[in-house]
């Protein structure tokens, strides 16, 4: 009897360690399941929400002093396309000129002229270790003369690339449309043409194009809004061909648009002057529409709470809009209206020109080219504060990203401003980048990795960790 009860507490013991071993061994594959599927497919992240939902990124680092800088990576040419990443890989494009090197004005000025560049361009796409910033593979997609020209404060790699971990798709404009494997072998490439990028009042000054392209299942989705012939188009991962494409009467723009693939209906958010609209998904045919733009529109439309964000500026207008997921039809708002049916709220002013809004909980913040920085509660649409990052006055391109509470603000000239989710007002820190921004960053895990003039840099706190015996 003894030895049976013995017996079975021994098998009793025996399978409580199996479990206990087979449950360390499941969270041990979820934690690294979690950690690989910390990923940031396209620009500003998944949905162009630019929001990490894990991740510690430090409160403060330095480049100069390497302090909190887990690697810098030169990367050459002349960029303005943000990283992505896919588990280990980060990919970024740029454009290199054949001798000497490409000039960028920046700051806050005017000047609608065209750069005029003679020399061939070589347009390039880089893959990158995620743990070290060491260069996997890079590949040569288009050398020659540039077919558009581009403004003194842009570049001729603007478009960020997009990947679902298998492909990975660059897009430069007239240049073309190209996908390769992960391992850097080339799957198909498109030319679309002569795609004219600039100011519709000048059709002399050309700026070169921003929208970036967008993955969605099989499909990789470009909105195209040029000097003629403007259009929204859907092509087949697998070899690139065309599965529709939708005419838009529209002037150049530079938004990438956002797709929103729940109910009530899947769609397509497209930002716009003439027309800013939602199309369906499988399609392409247009769902709503509205009028009152800003002329040149820049930042990506978002969603969150049911509601998609909408913002424009330049000209006589600078609207801001919450729209209903659910619209349909024209939803313009008529003179001297704030709200409909289909809009929530509004402001008729105040809009950004050149970074996407960021929605963070219940606030959605606004980060102008100007340094602004407007705070409202998502719902209602009630300015909680309007605060400037810099008394001083610099000049912002980049979009703002967030995570673990804080969001994360890139001039121009290269400093990051720390700013406290919440509403109150608080700036943590600044950080100095050391070299110009004009990228909007990438959250990979527990790293946010800049794009500066010339350099990849992931930032990350990489003290040693309790109980190892280095980095």
């Amino acid at each position: 009897m003894f030895r049976r009860s013995m017996n079975r507490r021994s098998r009793a013991t025996t399978v409580a360690k199996h479990q206990a071993l087979s449950l360390c061994l499941m969270i041990l594959v979820m934690a690294a399941h979690v950690e690989a599927g910390q990923n940031w497919p396209s620009f500003r992240g998944p949905a162009a929400g630019g929001v990490a939902s894990d991740g510690k990124i430090p409160l403060e680092w330095s480049v100069s002093a390497g302090r909190n800088i887990l690697w810098k990576t030169p990367i050459p040419g002349l960029g303005h396309s943000s990283p992505v990443v896919w588990e280990d890989r980060v990919f970024v494009t740029t454009a290199l000129q054949s001798q000497g090197e490409s000039n960028l004005k920046v700051g806050m000025y005017g000047d609608v002229e065209s750069v005029t560049e003679e020399e061939p361009f070589r347009w390039r796409l880089y893959c990158l270790d995620r743990n070290t910033g060491a260069i996997l593979w890079e590949r040569q997609s288009y050398r020659g003369k540039p077919k558009v020209k581009r403004h003194p404060k842009s570049s001729h790699a603007n478009a960020t690339p997009c990947t679902n971990g298998d492909r990975v798709v660059a897009f430069f404009g007239a240049e073309g449309l190209y996908c390769y494997d992960r391992s850097g072998n080339l799957l198909w490439q498109k030319d679309l043409g002569v795609l004219d990028w600039g100011f519709y009042r000048s059709p002399a000054a050309q700026w070169a194009g921003g929208s970036s392209p967008v993955l969605h299942e099989n499909m990789v989705i470009l909105q195209c809004d040029v000097q003629k012939d403007s259009f929204l188009a859907a092509f087949d991962l697998k070899d690139g061909t065309l599965l529709w494409k939708t005419p838009r009467t529209e002037v150049p723009t530079w938004g990438t648009p956002t797709v929103h693939a729940a109910p009530p209906h899947p769609q397509i958010i497209a930002n716009g002057y003439k027309h800013i609209g939602g199309y369906d998904l499988r399609t392409g045919k247009e769902i709503w529409r509205m009028t009152g733009g800003g002329d040149i529109p820049v930042p990506t439309p978002i969603v969150a709470h049911g509601l998609v964000y909408v913002t424009n500026a330049h000209g006589r207008m600078s609207p801001l809009y919450a729209i209903r997921l659910g619209a349909r039809g024209d939803i313009s708002l008529k003179e001297n209206e704030t709200a409909n049916e289909h809009i929530a709220w509004s402001y008729a002013k105040g809009g950004n020109y050149i970074p996407t809004p960021i929605v963070y909980g219940d606030l959605l913040y606004c980060g102008s080219d100007a340094g602004r920085l407007s705070c409202f509660e998502c719902e209602t649409g009630k300015l909680v504060y309007r605060e400037s990052l810099d008394p001083q006055g610099a000049a912002f391109s980049a979009s703002p990203v967030a995570a673990d509470g804080r969001i994360y603000f890139t001039s121009e000239k290269g400093a990051v401003y720390v700013v406290q989710a919440g509403p109150a007002f608080k700036l943590l820190g600044v950080n100095q980048m050391d070299e110009t921004c004009m990228a909007t960053p990438a959250i990979a895990g527990a790293s946010l990795i800049f794009r500066t003039r010339h350099h990849l840099i992931a930032v990350a706190d990489h003290r040693p960790k309790p109980g190892t015996n280095g980095l």
